[in-house]
């Protein structure tokens, strides 16, 4: 059972350091968030080097390769998702990126061979569910006013990039351990300076304030990439990413207690289906 309990861990990672990144992204900007976010994890999180140097041994050339494209593709989507935000509702962003996990259980049963459970599939479908009446603006919806903007576009590239990166990164997380895959990632920032540098994107520099809700997000989501990690090395990616994928329930329940957002039935029962969903699951070990 730790793998739910690493996955819970994630859940609450993410749905608290979204708030934090959405702070940092309205005042920098997606890519320069993106930016700071990867130095700032790859200086933080490199104090626990001496404690995984040995899991280097393990590193060949074709798994560093491997690890490299998927934290390629995870900037890549971590960039669209924060430009969505900024451009987009941040609920309907939210619950278009988070249905990574849909993606990751469709490839991980395609391409990893995992199995489910029917009793497994109900609950996973339950959190889905909670999710989408927890987070997506469903008036919007039923008045049409949910048009395909540049936002929803980048968020659903986010989606299916996080869908392939949520997959795969089993592979090298079986073979490096939960720590290296995540901080490879975060040490490719020199290719996304080169890449703003190449395409003359102004950077902003964060101030001292800024910082804070930087750092925040780095430890918060680092820690659910992290724990994600755990996770899959000991769970299946069917169900651990769902769970983890739920956390938009948790930001729009967060955002009522400390910013005092309306919650409305339809968000309520979201939540409340999410978080029968996850217990579920639980019980189906």
């Amino acid at each position: 059972m730790n793998w739910l309990f690493f996955a819970v861990l994630s859940f609450i990672g993410y749905g608290v350091g979204d708030i934090f990144g959405t702070i940092a992204t309205r005042k920098l900007g997606g890519f320069s968030t993106t930016l700071w976010t990867l130095i700032t994890g790859s200086l933080l999180f490199s104090l626990y080097i001496p404690f995984a140097w040995n899991e280097l041994n393990y590193l060949t050339l074709t798994l560093f390769t491997q690890t490299l494209g998927l934290g390629i593709l995870f900037i890549i989507a971590l960039v669209a998702f924060y430009q969505a935000l900024k451009i987009d509702s941040s609920s309907i962003v939210g619950t278009i990126a988070s249905a990574f996990a849909a993606v990751s259980v469709i490839l991980s049963l395609i391409f990893l061979k995992e199995h489910i459970s029917s009793y497994q599939t109900i609950s996973i479908l339950i959190i889905f569910f909670g999710v989408i009446m927890s987070s997506l603006e469903l008036d919007r919806l039923k008045k049409g006013k949910l048009t395909l903007s540049k936002g929803i576009v980048l968020a659903l590239i986010a989606m299916f990039l996080w869908g392939i990166y949520f997959t795969f990164i089993k592979i090298p997380v079986s073979k490096l351990g939960w720590f290296w895959p995540t901080y490879i990632t975060y040490l490719s920032f020199p290719l996304v300076l080169f890449f703003l540098k190449l395409k003359k994107i102004r950077i902003r520099q964060p101030s001292k304030l800024d910082l804070k809700p930087i750092i925040s997000s780095v430890i918060l989501t680092g820690g659910a990439e992290f724990s994600y990690n755990y996770a899959i090395s000991d769970g299946s990616v069917a169900l651990v990413a769902p769970i983890a994928g739920s956390y938009p329930a948790l930001f729009v329940l967060l955002s009522f207690i400390i910013f005092r957002d309306p919650v409305t039935r339809q968000q309520m029962l979201g939540i409340l289906s999410t978080l029968l969903g996850i217990i579920l699951l639980a019980f189906s070990n």
